[in-house]
């Protein structure tokens, strides 16, 4: 069975373009949504309402919003870079956001990678496309990552 990907995003309409995307592109991956970054948090470590889940079963991916309720996306990007079973897990930034800090301090906190959603919906529906393309299909993982 494919690793799940997690997506942590707070807009539901980005929600539902992301499932499309995938399902467009053939992507068999499971889609877990975190609304919002403590949630996300809580999946990832196998704790609150996801504690009887197994916190060596990590998903393949996390698409991150930087801009989320609770814990901010930049927050939970620093809590999985320092956990060590965590640290090696593929992050792509996933936003609006264009702002150099944005970027920067991203890449800073170890992001692999930072991709602005575009506003069209075919673009976006693309952008997505590729991301699943590259991380679940061409990427090589580390032996023992995630």
């Amino acid at each position: 069975m494919d690793k799940e990907i997690l997506l942590v995003e707070d807009n539901p309409d980005d929600v539902e373009l992301t499932r499309i995307a995938f399902k467009e592109a053939k992507v068999a991956n499971q889609l877990v949504v975190a609304s919002d970054g403590a949630e996300a948090l809580d999946y990832l470590f196998a704790r609150g309402r996801y504690a009887d889940r197994n916190p060596d079963d990590l998903p393949s991916i996390v698409l991150l919003d930087l801009n989320l309720p609770k814990v901010d996306g930049r927050e939970v990007l620093q809590a999985i870079r320092a956990s060590e079973k965590t640290r090696s897990l593929p992050v792509v930034v996933l936003t609006t956001s264009t702002e150099p800090f944005d970027v920067e301090a991203s890449y800073a906190l170890g992001v692999n990678s930072y991709i602005q959603k575009p506003v069209d919906f075919e673009r976006f529906v693309w952008a997505v496309q590729q991301v699943g393309l590259y991380w679940l299909v061409l990427n090589h993982p580390r032996e023992g990552g995630a």
